[in-house]
């Protein structure tokens, strides 16, 4: 199979690897000429074969330049070939990515990936979405990119469903991390256990909580015990929003997902003002003890 590959950063370097390892013709374009197999997508399409359907599988941010690659893309191929969006893109955009690409009779299918840096020895897990007349153009790149055992790859079923299937998987991911998280921060503060570090390693074999997140932390604690080389602030990457949102549209309670959600906006903040309001008001109704704030310039005035 020849296949384009747009966007060759930290993962999608290591996806056009993997699939040369595995046999695959991958043509790469990326803005950075270093890492660039040609110098625009004209060059790229142009590169692969035309006696079979055109494949070119995208992996940049999301929303506005996967947005103008499609567009792009879309005055380069033609009937029968096929765009493959690999980023995090939100669900709801695809169907109107399809359309345009549809309307030159282009298809279209949307891939929700996970795998990380790691991806390139272990595989990727695909989640991909379309119909299976697309999705089979496809297929030899899902074969060699996902692992090597039979699972890692589902075809969710139309337009929009691998990439709501990964909003959903990266939504649990959320909840398993602060959960592990919490009871990292428990064992620390209690004076009962001499090694955390040791006790997270203990569980990576044989109970219901091992997984790769905690083969993870547990390097990461061998690498830095007590965590003390990195600050206590986690961004968000969108999905966790997009997942709780879609619980909304479809009353579905979510309660772990959402508290892991609010505590990343809550590391952002170097003084809560919701905690402050619950300090001044232990304060009025019982005379409890509060602490005063460093005065500093740089704070803002209260809100009137």
């Amino acid at each position: 199979m020849h296949i384009g590959l747009v966007g060759l950063g930290r993962m999608g370097g290591n996806m056009r690897t993997r699939m040369r390892r595995a046999g695959l013709t991958v043509i790469g374009y990326d803005l950075d000429p270093q890492v660039s197999d040609v110098g625009s997508l004209s060059e790229l399409v142009g590169r692969l074969p035309s006696d079979e359907p055109k494949v070119v599988w995208i992996m940049v941010p999301h929303g506005a330049p996967t947005r103008a690659t499609i567009e792009e893309l879309r005055g380069l191929l033609g009937e029968g070939d096929v765009v493959v969006d690999g980023g995090n893109s939100r669900w709801t955009d695809d169907p109107v990515h399809a359309a345009l690409l549809g309307e030159k009779g282009i298809g279209f299918v949307d891939c929700g990936v996970s795998g990380g840096v790691w991806g390139l020895e272990n595989g990727y897990a695909l989640m991909a979405g379309g119909s299976p007349e697309d999705v089979a153009k496809v297929q030899p790149a899902f074969d060699a990119l996902r692992p090597d055992d039979e699972s890692g790859f589902v075809h969710a079923g139309q337009v929009g469903a691998g990439h709501f299937a990964k909003m959903v998987h990266n939504g649990i991911e959320y909840a398993m991390m602060q959960a592990y998280a919490e009871g990292y921060e428990l064992l620390e503060k209690a004076e009962l256990v001499d090694n955390v570090t040791a006790v997270f390693d203990s569980w990576r074999v044989g109970t219901v909580v091992r997984s790769w997140l905690l083969d993870l932390l547990v390097k990461a604690l061998q690498d830095d015990p007590g965590l003390s080389q990195i600050r206590g602030y986690a961004d968000d990457s969108g999905e966790g929003r997009w997942t709780v949102e879609a619980a909304i549209d479809h009353a579905v309670p979510m309660h772990a997902i959402s508290a892991a959600l609010f505590a990343r906006f809550a590391s952002r903040q170097e003084e809560s003002p919701a905690m402050q309001a619950v300090a001044a008001m232990r304060q009025q109704f019982g005379g409890h003890a509060v602490r005063a704030t460093l005065e500093s310039p740089d704070v803002p005035p209260a809100k009137q």
